[in-house]
């Protein structure tokens, strides 16, 4: 007897959301960030509009000066939504785990001078403080911010800040043992080291910004942008030529995370500065005046960690900074 199998294939009667199909043009499969990302704000049907801002609904374009025709025209060139983003952090975590515990199984920071074992727990670990300012600034962001393309961005992004917070607190663990001396230590130069204030200033004066788009500027494309090209560059690089260089494994997440999130930050001020004329002014006009006041602010840890270098260092890095909102993202400074 003879069985014969056959096949039938089945034709999907639509292949994505009708609202997704509606801005692809066409009835086609998305993507999965596509499908995570496109018209997911709600923007009708709201009960009341917010007690604490009446004048505007809880999801209002009015919150920045920026203005666009469609907010979702943002699109993360990492396509990262939460799914692709819990796969690509829990990867590298796994390497920053077996970065630490090769550190540590050998004592490797022991290298270290005493010298430059002193200017990493001075200069490096009371970067936690700013980081969790960063995880605020990117959480303000995410509540005020318009459209899930930047929303869900800067959601992530503030997740990311409070991993490097974590991540920099273990290194002061590693420092001292396990017992803490040298966080308390870090959290009272937070608080009272002379050297610390302008940062701390600066860092309680970006908090009270309204402008969601100004803060998006001033914390990631700005601070960060003068930041850990001169934490993690250029002073860990000084490290390295003293004996630390175990540290650079501990810190390799923040370099890789900076370095992809710029891909990000660059695509919005891009893409806003195209957008118009006046985007590319109001853009031009933060760009210039954050830089200006991050590099003040930076100036005392850089004239610690470099002393008679510290100014040609601070110049460099605003020269860098300036190319790349050139060449990246359109804007003449």
């Amino acid at each position: 007897m003879q069985i014969d199998i056959r096949t039938t294939n089945l034709q999907p009667l639509r292949h994505t959301f009708a609202h997704v199909a509606r801005r692809l043009g066409s009835d086609k499969p998305a993507s999965r960030y596509q499908e995570a990302t496109f018209d997911l704000q709600p923007t009708t049907s709201f009960h009341y509009r917010p007690l604490w801002d009446p004048e505007r609904d809880l999801y209002d374009e009015r919150r920045t000066a920026i203005q666009m025709a469609d907010w979702y025209i943002f699109k993360d060139p990492r396509q990262f939504y939460y799914g692709s983003w819990t796969i690509a952090r829990a990867k590298q975590q796994d390497s920053v785990e077996r970065n630490f515990a090769f550190v540590e199984k050998r004592n490797l920071l022991d290298l270290m001078t005493p010298e430059w074992k002193q200017k990493v727990q001075e200069a490096l670990v009371p970067l936690r403080h700013l980081e969790y300012s960063a995880n605020l600034n990117n959480c303000f962001i995410t509540a005020y911010g318009y459209g899930a393309a930047v929303t869900q961005a800067t959601m992530l992004a503030s997740m990311d800040r409070l991993g490097i917070a974590q991540y920099l607190t273990r290194i002061g663990l590693v420092l001292d043992g396990n017992t803490g001396a040298v966080l308390d230590v870090g959290k009272q130069a937070w608080l009272n080291d002379p050297m610390w204030q302008p940062l701390r200033e600066l860092a309680e004066e970006l908090l009270t910004l309204q402008d969601w788009f100004e803060l998006l500027v001033a914390q990631n494309f700005v601070l960060d942008g003068l930041l850990y090209p001169l934490v993690y560059e250029r002073f860990d690089t000084r490290i390295s030529e003293n004996g630390g260089s175990a540290l650079a494994m501990l810190t390799e997440f923040m370099v890789d995370w900076f370095a992809e999130t710029n891909r990000f930050t660059d695509m919005m001020l891009k893409t806003a500065a195209a957008e118009s004329a006046a985007n590319k002014t109001v853009l031009e006009q933060w760009v210039r005046r954050w830089t200006a006041r991050v590099a003040g602010a930076l100036a005392p840890l850089t004239e610690h960690v470099f002393a008679a270098e510290a100014e040609a260092v601070m110049r460099e890095l605003q020269d860098d900074l300036r190319t790349r909102a050139k060449k990246k993202c359109g804007l003449d400074l």
